[in-house]
């Protein structure tokens, strides 16, 4: 049974090509889409009460409504997502928003490469570390008894 990767995205754009990314690199995880901070909030808090957290988040930093990095102080101020891995994925270099990412617990930051071969890598390297390699809170991989 794979789980599901949340993408917190707002550019359209930007969705299509990481959704395209990830797929020609033939991950089998699902990838759910929230729009902006509120919406991820929202998908989080319902998969919290149902006891299925993501196994990934990628959050983009600059989000309508809430940004990704109060929605990752969010996260990490609740019990059943705390340890959920959470991926800044921006376009954003600045110093001071890798350091403020860092501050609240990301797990990982990484820059939106500018062209679609880029992205198919920073798909490869996240299934690679977070999906396969990645020993998750509790001790066991999906799929192992």
């Amino acid at each position: 049974m794979t789980q599901t990767i949340l993408l917190v995205e707002d550019d359209e754009n930007d969705i299509i090509l990481i959704k395209r990314a990830f797929k020609r690199h033939r991950i089998a995880n699902s990838m759910e889409v929230a729009k902006d901070g509120d919406a991820a909030v929202a998908w989080l808090t319902r998969a919290e009460e149902a006891g299925t957290p993501p196994c990934l988040v990628l959050l983009d930093l600059k989000l309508p409504r809430r940004s990704g990095l109060e929605v990752l102080e969010w996260m990490r101020s609740r019990d059943a997502l705390r340890r959920v891995p959470a991926v800044m994925l921006t376009s954003s270099a600045e110093e001071c928003d890798i350091d403020r990412a860092y501050d609240l617990h990301a797990n990982s930051y990484l820059v939106k490469p500018v062209d679609f071969d880029g992205l198919v890598e920073v798909a490869k390297a996240l299934e690679m570390y977070w999906l396969i390699l990645n020993t998750p809170p509790g001790g066991k991989r999906p799929g192992e008894a």
